[in-house]
């Protein structure tokens, strides 16, 4: 076989089943899609219209160097351009973090539960991966922190706020684990949902250390998912890597454009992330209606225990699904006795409210 030992032993999968695998399979579209962390609100309408004008001049490549959208970005954030390494979206960053850090055999920590992508990524290349739990259905930084410690991994992710139980930290925990990573552990500091995290649970963007890269995206409160556009901030000796191993053409015009657009646009931020969060109280209240506990939330989602096992959730998961709406759950013990609902329009709730009690009736 032409292919390594290595990928003959791994699955062909994906981490995720996208809700147009499930149409495909049912013949039947989805009334609402609440269960990959989108924003239905979508993108600001200058970020349309950047998009649309550079979608003119699609028959010319993307600047390879990402000048301009690295500058709007460092200027977004107070630093150089030369702390800024821009990519296909988070996973795209996370699988070029991993390719250019682990060799088989190499250790990788992170919690039990988290994001799967991020794993995926780890066992293509071979690394071992070491989980703690989370604790109290949160991230636990602490043990993290003391499991690097004793093992030395080349890796350690974490993500604030979370993915999938939307649990924050606030600054001060964030900057004791960046304290007491070893020199020698690159900490992944996955920040997918800060634009919508609460004040005071990120820590300041500076000093940025050799050994830490923090991610941004704009597939969340940006509402460009299908964009496929995100960032990683550090220090000049780390961020100088990605140029070794990217795929330098690999972001189109468009998405470059529409990112500047975005970042021009705060204003609209600020309104969409009001939205979030009033269809997370939504959520919360739609959960508690039901006769379920809604966990607290910092991102644009929520997280809800179903308060039997991961069975039963998935059980009711499978319910709504047939029902019309699309959500997700998280896929391990004991984090899968939740289902995870992505923040929508009045409408959408209001569909995934008549789908839950319809489940739920139907569920012994």
């Amino acid at each position: 076989m032409i292919f390594t030992p290595l990928a003959q032993s791994l699955p062909a999968t994906v981490p995720f089943v996208g809700p147009e695998a499930i149409e495909r399979r049912t013949g039947r579209p989805f009334r609402a899609r609440l269960g990959a962390n989108e924003s239905v609100f979508g993108p600001s309408p200058k970020v349309v219209e950047a998009m649309a004008k550079a979608a003119a001049e699609s028959w010319a490549y993307g600047d390879p160097e990402h000048f301009d959208i690295r500058a709007a970005i460092a200027a977004h954030h107070g630093v150089s351009p030369e702390n800024v390494a821009v990519g296909e979206g988070i996973d795209g960053l996370l699988g070029l973090v991993v390719r250019l850090t682990i060799e088989p055999g190499d250790k990788v920590v992170t919690s039990l539960g988290a994001y799967p992508t991020f794993n995926y990524h780890v066992v293509g290349h071979g690394g071992v991966l070491d989980f703690v739990p989370y604790r109290n259905d949160v991230e636990d930084p602490q043990a993290l922190a003391a499991r690097a410690k004793a093992v030395r991994p080349k890796l350690l992710y974490f993500a604030n706020p979370d993915n999938p139980t939307g649990s924050w930290h606030d600054a001060q925990t964030v900057k004791q684990l960046i304290d007491e990573t070893p020199a020698e552990t690159l900490l992944v500091l996955d920040e997918a949902y800060g634009d919508l995290a609460p004040e005071g649970a990120l820590p300041a963007i500076e000093p940025l250390r050799d050994n830490v890269l923090r991610f941004r995206t704009f597939s969340k409160a940006y509402g460009m998912a299908g964009v496929r556009i995100g960032y990683a901030l550090g220090a000049p000796e780390t961020i100088r890597h990605f140029d070794k191993v990217r795929n330098h053409f690999g972001l189109s015009r468009m998405a470059q454009a529409g990112a500047i657009a975005a970042l021009d646009d705060q204003e609209y931020l600020s309104r969409t992330v009001a939205q979030i969060v009033a269809a997370r109280d939504e959520i919360a209240a739609i959960a508690r209606r039901a006769g379920l506990s809604p966990l607290p939330s910092a991102t644009n989602f929520v997280a809800i225990d179903c308060g039997r096992d991961g069975a039963y959730a998935r059980a009711v998961l499978e319910g709504v699904i047939e029902r019309g709406v699309f959500i997700r759950m998280p896929g391990t013990a004991p984090l899968d006795r939740m289902i995870r609902v992505t923040a929508g329009t009045p409408a959408d709730l209001a569909l995934f409210e008549d789908a839950l009690k319809g489940s739920l009736a139907a569920r012994p």
